[in-house]
């Protein structure tokens, strides 16, 4: 009884987690410190590529022995990750080793492999289909603990053929639901699921927030960015425009719905919309550290352990500023200004220009 009352004290927050390759590392750390507050339960995860996984282990490790087992899981899936990853594809150069540089750009190996990826499809370049994180996966996701999990998950694909999102659900995510969720169409081949075809679920909603909006009770959601939303500098040379429009790409589903978010809130609190049936979510974020904004696209390919931990602690400390600072205000109010954040930050004012011109 006791503890069935300390529960239902605790502080309910939805979690929802971006994709980002091996950046998901970042998310690792932030739901390691998240998870040592004893006061805040995760209601529910939505997850998209790396967020995916880290939600579903999460859940899993949740499910078999609380939050230390859940911490436990994430580290363990996390070194497999390093290992597998710097088996097959080892990019990083000794020099990189030797000044500390993450970014892959000026590996060798690696740009023949990205050059490769352009004009040859997996189709070609792996007939068979391997997949070292299927195996990983499997070794790490309980079907059974996610179908009694308490925490829900809402994990997303994006269907080849309509284009749409799908989302799975706990008792739906398996490790090929997982795979679809992180499926970049020039690394790996389609994912099929009850026949039909799916990819990266970041192209629709990195990560979707309506399930949570649908789905559950809860109205406070921690959105946890590692694709950096603004960047001061122009790309002039081909491989920055390709790293600038790989962030565009996947935070553009994300900017729709928060516009979308806050606008519901607006007509809410305005009396313009009935509260019974219309619900304004109290939004908080992790943005992304400067760490993130010095890595370019091709670090979500490093695997190498040094630079996990390295993203990992980063993410702890992140998180630990969000809460000495936000921890007090879930369920109270959002401590994220959208439109700030997503709809107007760095937009000159209509004339702007044009008065300066005169």
């Amino acid at each position: 009884m006791a503890k069935a009352k300390a529960r239902r004290q605790k502080t309910k927050l939805n979690l929802a987690l971006q994709g980002g390759g091996t950046h998901g590392a970042y998310t690792w750390g932030v739901l390691d410190r998240l998870l040592e507050e004893k006061d805040i339960e995760i209601n529910a995860i939505s997850g998209t590529s790396a967020g995916a996984m880290n939600a579903a282990i999460l859940a899993t490790g949740f499910a078999k022995g609380g939050a230390a087992k859940a911490r436990e899981m994430l580290e363990l899936f996390w070194r497999d990750i390093s290992f597998a990853g710097m088996a097959a594809m080892p990019f990083m150069t000794p020099l990189d080793y030797l000044t500390g540089n993450h970014n892959l750009k000026n590996s060798v190996l690696y740009g023949a492999f990205e050059a490769l990826t352009r004009v040859a499809s997996p189709y070609e370049l792996n007939p068979l289909n391997i997949n070292p994180l299927r195996i990983i996966l499997e070794r790490h996701v309980d079907r059974a603990a996610l179908a009694a999990s308490e925490i829900e998950l809402f994990v997303s694909a994006t269907a080849v053929r309509t284009g749409q999102a799908r989302i799975f659900t706990c008792k739906e995510v398996t490790p090929d639901a997982l795979l679809a969720s992180s499926c970049l169409p020039f690394l790996f081949q389609a994912v099929e699921i009850d026949g039909e075809p799916y990819w990266d679920g970041g192209y629709m909603g990195n990560p979707v927030i309506w399930p949570l909006i649908y789905k559950t009770p809860v109205s406070d959601v921690l959105l946890v960015q590692i694709n950096p939303l603004y960047r001061e500098e122009l790309p002039k040379t081909a491989y920055d425009i390709a790293n600038r429009l790989n962030e565009i790409n996947f935070n553009s589903s994300l900017m729709a719905e928060m516009r979308a978010i806050n606008f519901v809130a607006k007509l809410v609190h305005d009396n313009k919309l009935d509260p019974k049936r219309y619900r304004a979510l109290r939004m908080h974020m992790v943005a992304a550290s400067e760490v993130l904004h010095d890595l370019d696209a091709s670090s979500k390919m490093n695997a190498n352990w040094d630079f996990l931990q390295y993203l990992r602690d980063q993410g702890r400390a992140q998180m630990d500023k969000w809460l000495v600072a936000n921890k007090k205000q879930i369920g109270i109010r959002q401590t994220i200004d959208i439109e700030d954040t997503f709809l107007k930050k760095h937009v000159p004012e209509a004339g702007t220009k044009r008065r300066r011109a005169a």
